[in-house]
């Protein structure tokens, strides 16, 4: 089998309310590049980046990309040093995409998806048997709340558990009293059996800020605090002054990155992400070496459609410390069952049937490669 072309559509799926977090906002969720590999025998492998401009590495170590800088790398770049190549060797693709352009994880991670969908499709299993097989086939939902007016937060939340939500992801970092009123008023509305977790994305003025405004949290039983700081020293001062695990984010993308968490005692666990690695490829890499080190992690990700959540999905299965409840979505085309609210970022999706969820979990889909079917309609509805 052979790679002989890549097609990339520029998609913008309409939103259930605005999602932000204390590094985004203005620039809207569902904007993302939808990627269809072509191959010499007909088989199609799907993948997708979800880039956004102002989401990037601590200290600009990665930087901010784009649907359309997507568009461009893979367009100029990665298409001509891969085609031909056969889309399961996928360890040779990323040393042809990483030697014909450096850095761009966001638009490698696209293809790498995409090679590790058609190679499913063509073996007949699914992605997470290509990664090593599936410890698990779904991962607890964490219901991210978004940075929004302190009533609107409790409805939301109040909605999302009345419809099985366990976990509720509070993002924060914009202004500390908030951040402790929103805690403590969940606690209070949600009771003690919903787990809490906050995520600052690097949000706090300094290593004390983020200190005080968290120990003011753990009076009301946070699960973990995520990237509250720039930096993985930053985030070693923090998690020497707390109670807390510190989740790390921004500063984990790469294997490298693990090993100088690890070697600054800076994070107890980190946020797993298909995309900032690169791909899934590399992705398990980063997982497995943080597994070695002691560290567990969360499926991270900036709200895909279906068609990365897919990815999220099987990365997650195949990810044996991949634990924590994840801002996995339970994917949902227009008009089909499911919940309303929890885990719902969108009015409509690009797949064509939705992903389970049951017992405040969402599942991998099953069948090979990802296990979906892309609505070429919605595709085309949503072109941008």
């Amino acid at each position: 089998m052979k790679i002989t072309d890549i097609k990339v559509h520029l998609v913008r799926l309409p939103p259930r309310r605005d999602h932000n977090w204390a590094s985004k906002m203005s620039t809207p969720i569902g904007h993302t590049a939808i990627i269809e590999l072509e191959t010499d025998e007909g088989i199609v492998g799907w993948g997708e980046s979800p880039a956004g401009a102002t989401w990037g590495g601590s200290h600009m170590r990665y930087y901010g990309e784009s649907p359309e800088t997507v568009r461009l790398v893979i367009e100029t770049h990665l298409l001509p040093a891969i085609k031909g190549m056969d889309p399961v060797d996928i360890s040779l693709i990323h040393d042809a995409m990483d030697k014909v352009i450096k850095g761009h994880p966001y638009a490698k991670a696209a293809v790498d998806i995409a090679c590790y969908d058609a190679a499913g499709k063509a073996l007949g299993v699914p992605v997470s048997t290509l990664l090593g097989g599936a410890h698990k086939n779904s991962i607890e939902v964490a219901h991210s709340l978004g940075i929004m007016d302190l009533d609107k937060c409790y409805a939301e939340a109040e909605a999302a558990v009345a419809e099985g939500a366990l976990t509720i992801k509070c993002k924060t970092g914009l202004d500390t009293e908030r951040d402790v009123t929103l805690v403590r008023e969940l606690r209070r509305r949600l009771g003690d059996d919903i787990k809490i977790r906050v995520d600052g994305n690097e949000g706090y003025a300094s290593v004390a800020e983020a200190v005080a405004v968290t120990r003011r949290q753990e009076e009301f039983n946070i699960l973990l605090c995520e990237q509250p700081v720039m930096g993985a020293a930053g985030l070693g001062k923090v998690a020497a002054r707390i109670e807390s695990p510190v989740m790390a984010d921004e500063s984990a993308w790469t294997v490298q990155d693990i090993l100088e968490l690890d070697a600054l005692d800076a994070a107890a666990c980190i946020s797993l992400y298909v995309t900032k690695p690169g791909g899934l490829f590399k992705a398990r890499q980063v997982g497995d070496i943080a597994g070695h080190l002691g560290m567990y992690a969360d499926i991270g990700g900036s709200i895909e459609t279906g068609i990365g959540n897919a990815a999220n999905l099987h990365l997650a299965s195949a990810t044996k410390i991949a634990t924590l409840p994840s801002v996995c979505p339970v994917s949902t085309p227009e008009g089909a069952a499911g919940p309303k609210t929890a885990g719902i970022y969108y009015l409509d999706d690009l797949i064509a049937e939705p992903f389970k969820f049951e017992n405040g979990r969402v599942f991998a889909p099953e069948g090979p490669g990802l296990g979906i079917e892309v609505n070429r309609e919605k595709l085309a509805r949503y072109a941008v």
